[in-house]
């Protein structure tokens, strides 16, 4: 997997909803290519979040509340990246297999397309994400899946 830290620059010159992601570091950002496709994704403690900015888009936040955000870019002939709706669906799961379902919010800011989806975790925990991410509906999904250790606050 690369890092996009020139598609996290791109998420932090949006509107509002980049504010998301102001607190993180650029590594933070990964993307896999997949067909005509980039999926691009990240996970973060949801205190990242300023309070109004989760009010906003009714995303909860909480000491041990996570989020992930994933995105997907279309390339076009001209070489230029498109951000593009897709399916996503997904679940977050503890080394116990305790699974917790995703439930993405889509965040449609026209020039930029977000689907964010939230999950609760205990202190010092390794959570194993898995993500289908389908974006075109006659094509297969891609299944996206990566481990990741949170932190309370």
């Amino acid at each position: 997997m690369k890092t996009g830290s020139h598609f996290l620059q791109r998420l932090l010159s949006t509107a509002a909803i980049s504010l998301l992601f102001m607190a993180l570091p650029a590594q933070a950002a990964q993307f896999v290519a997949y067909g005509d496709y980039e999926i691009h994704y990240n996970a973060f403690n949801s205190s990242f979040v300023e309070p109004d900015i989760a009010k906003t888009y009714g995303l909860q936040r909480g000491k041990r509340r996570a989020m992930i955000n994933v995105s997907v870019l279309k390339k076009e002939a001209d070489g230029n990246k498109k951000p593009i709706s897709a399916l996503i669906s997904g679940s977050a799961a503890n080394l116990l297999q305790q699974t917790q379902q995703l439930d993405f919010k889509k965040v449609d800011e026209g020039n930029a397309v977000y689907y964010i989806g939230q999950f609760g975790f205990s202190d010092d925990m390794l959570m194993r994400i898995s993500v289908t991410v389908q974006p075109d509906p006659n094509q297969p999904a891609y299944d996206l899946q990566f481990e990741q250790r949170f932190f309370a606050d």
